[in-house]
């Protein structure tokens, strides 16, 4: 509700003008009343406020509204001489002769409401509040004129009047939307924030059409309120910064003073990183020249020490700390601390110290860059051929800087150019390590490990890395060698090793080479050791590494074979997710085209074939075609066409067959086998006469004969 009216001799007289129209309002309905009880009370009233007024006088026409009269006489009245039918006629007169003069009165306001619309469209704000105003002293209840004048107020920054007029507008009607919208507006002038929102949330109280204008109007009260506050924040942040910007000069000045021994320059460094932190003491700091600090011989020497006592080690950890704060979230600072000479060649080399304390400053250094593309864009300018090997030893700590290293690993390896540098010291420096680790893969931090496994599968994204990953005997040799020591109960750090190097095989197995050929036998032989352990994220993989591998080596076939795959992959068809069964379904595929015993014992597991016809129905396409494709292995079998006679078998490969999969495998395997079907066991060709397939039979005959 709006507040209360500021001029208050104003608001009592219009509140009891109100009254006398109420008063007046009910003697009329008492005298019109068909109760002669009710009547005769309403002209006994009557009189006595006649005899009490004695003579009438002239009221102001805008203090009624629109058919509430007073009575007005033109001299005494004697009560002896109203009758009942006499004074109703007078009332009725002195009403018509009210309404004229409101009628005039009120085409008197509106002309003097156009003249003022005319006036605030030109942009003669004051002319229209003049033409508001007396069309006001017309008629005071217009509450267009209220809204109209304090827009206009509005425009000349003259809030409070326009609250006010507001508050007016609202007296004559309590629902005006206009009202509320621009005592809002006057209010955010006045940064009130808390009433702008109360009269935005009552026009959507009166109104809940109005919720896109109401959103708009509370966020634009938001973002006021956020510069406001922001701007008395930056106040404060001056004041205390114009005292930070006098401490960071002396301390500048006292860094830059020669002949002094470490400690010094060491006290006066740390000093100098608890002051700059905030981005205004970031710029001053740039501006006068801080990072021109490695002037100094003596902090030069320090930093850049080979061999650094505990003294050396204190200054360079202060000053890597005072970079931090220099540079933090900004590129700008950063982009002038790359520039300086030495600074980024040295990074490098404090990342290989040996010393905790400095490795830990210059990862979280490095990571102010490495988080956000502009910081990496700065890194790369550098020579960062050595950092994949640098950052990937990491994994041998124990402690946060392992996380640290991988997490700047991570965010730099999606570079192309990262990875151009990498590939230059691939096989020479990172594969050597690389395997070191893998086979020390129980005294390393296993969850760095594995996320350092996930850095080198994302290289394989270059076709060129990955041919010289895949082409390693080295690399294979040591992904078999963490598989072999992965039983069931080993540690979860261990087993997110295990699945991130399944996941690098199968990365890899996108090449073809002889080194693949070589290794095929190990690796199958290994997948299917794994086909029994407790995490079905690592059985899954298992699976699609060896759907993978199979197609290199006939040996690796037989083998997997011999050992019970068919049996293990129709448990996984069954019971497998999505992802399982498209791989399942494609080693089925791979070892029933090349082994008459893998047909055998599909048919003798699933006798029926009932695993190879639901997946006929699978939404996947690639699951479909390996289904038809295994299918039209195991019809080469004496029986088993016979053996589906009754199924949905024909219907199946007819709708694949001749349906329009994106796939054409699709379509030539549930051909050729339809074909193998029909010829094997001819009483499902009435099946197929009946579903009118004879046509897609007939094409299907060149698919069989050029199988």
């Amino acid at each position: 509700p709006p507040a209360m009216l500021r001029d208050e001799d104003t608001e009592a007289e219009f509140q009891r003008f109100l009254r006398r129209v109420d008063d007046v309002t009910n003697l009329l309905q008492g005298l019109s009343s068909p109760d002669s009880a009710v009547r005769e009370k309403a002209i006994a009233e009557t009189e006595k406020r006649l005899q009490e007024q004695g003579a009438s006088r002239e009221e102001e026409e805008s203090r009624t509204t629109l058919n509430r009269t007073l009575i007005n006489t033109s001299g005494p009245v004697k009560a002896e001489a109203v009758d009942a039918d006499g004074f109703l006629a007078a009332l009725e007169k002195d009403a018509k002769e009210r309404a004229q003069r409101r009628r005039r009165n009120e085409q008197l306001a509106n002309a003097l409401k156009e003249q003022g619309n005319e006036a605030f469209r030109k942009g003669d704000f004051a002319l229209a509040i003049h033409s508001y105003s007396q069309g006001l002293d017309k008629l005071r209840d217009k509450q267009e004129l209220y809204t109209n004048r304090a827009q206009a107020y509005l425009k000349l920054h003259e809030y409070e009047k326009a609250i006010s007029d507001c508050e007016w507008a609202l007296k004559c009607n309590k629902n005006c939307l206009k009202a509320y919208f621009l005592m809002g507006k006057a209010h955010l002038a006045l940064q009130h924030f808390p009433e702008c929102r109360q009269c935005y949330e009552k026009m959507l109280q009166i109104d809940p059409q109005k919720e896109n204008l109401f959103k708009d109007c509370v966020n634009e009260a938001s973002l006021e309120e956020k510069r406001v506050r922001d701007e008395e924040r930056a106040e404060r942040e001056a004041q205390a910064g114009n005292v930070a910007a006098s401490s960071i000069q002396e301390l500048l000045q006292r860094i830059s003073s020669p002949g002094q021994d470490i400690l010094y320059y060491t006290g006066g460094i740390r000093l100098l990183a608890e002051a700059v932190n905030s981005c205004t003491e970031q710029t001053f700091f740039r501006t006068n020249n801080g990072f021109s600090i490695l002037r100094n011989e003596t902090v030069r020497g320090a930093f850049c020490a080979e061999s650094k006592g505990p003294a050396e080690v204190e200054l360079c950890v202060s000053l890597l700390l005072l970079w931090q704060a220099a540079c933090a979230g900004n590129e700008e600072n950063q982009r002038v601390l790359l520039a300086q000479a030495g600074v980024s060649a040295q990074l490098a080399e404090l990342l290989c110290s040996g010393t905790p304390q400095i490795q830990r400053e210059t990862l979280a250094l490095i990571s102010l860059y490495s988080e956000h593309k502009g910081g990496r864009r700065l890194l790369l300018r550098q020579d960062l051929s050595r950092w994949l090997q640098i950052l990937m030893a990491f994994v041998k700590s124990t402690d946060a800087r392992a996380d640290s290293a991988m997490n700047i690993l991570s965010d730099l390896i999606g570079e192309e150019r990262f990875q151009t540098q990498c590939g230059a010291m691939l096989s020479t420096d990172v594969l050597p390590l690389f395997t070191q680790l893998l086979v020390c893969a129980r005294q390393v931090n296993q969850a760095a490990l594995a996320r350092a496994v996930g850095v080198l599968g994302s290289l394989c994204a270059d076709v060129g890395l990955r041919a010289q990953l895949a082409q390693s005997r080295e690399c294979w040799q040591a992904c078999l060698q963490l598989l072999e020591g992965c039983p069931d109960a080993s540690s979860p750090g261990y087993q997110q090793c295990v699945f991130a190097v399944l996941g690098l095989m199968m990365n890899l197995l996108l090449e073809s080479n002889g080194t693949i050929q070589d290794f095929a036998v190990p690796i199958s032989g290994r997948c299917l050791a794994l086909f029994s352990h407790q995490d079905g994220r690592i059985v899954t993989r298992a699976i699609g590494v060896l759907s993978r591998v199979l197609p290199a080596s006939p040996s690796a076939v037989e083998e997997v074979v011999k050992g019970g795959v068919v049996k293990k992959m129709l448990k996984f068809l069954k019971a497998g997710g999505q992802l399982t069964c498209s791989y399942a379904i494609k080693t089925l595929s791979i070892c029933t085209k090349s082994s008459r015993r893998a047909q055998e014992e599909l048919l003798k597991w699933d006798k029926r074939l009932q695993v190879l016809l639901k997946l006929l129905e699978a939404g996947d396409e690639l699951v479909v075609g390996n289904a038809a494709f295994c299918l039209s292995q195991c019809l080469l079998l004496p029986g088993a066409a016979s053996a589906l006679l009754g199924s949905s078998v024909v219907q199946l490969l007819l709708r694949q067959a001749g349906g329009d999969a994106h796939r054409a495998s699709v379509q030539h395997n549930s051909a050729i086998a339809l074909g193998r079907l029909c010829v094997a066991e001819p009483r499902h060709i009435h099946q197929l006469r009946k579903l009118n397939g004879l046509a897609i039979l007939n094409s299907s005959m060149k698919y069989m004969q050029s199988s």
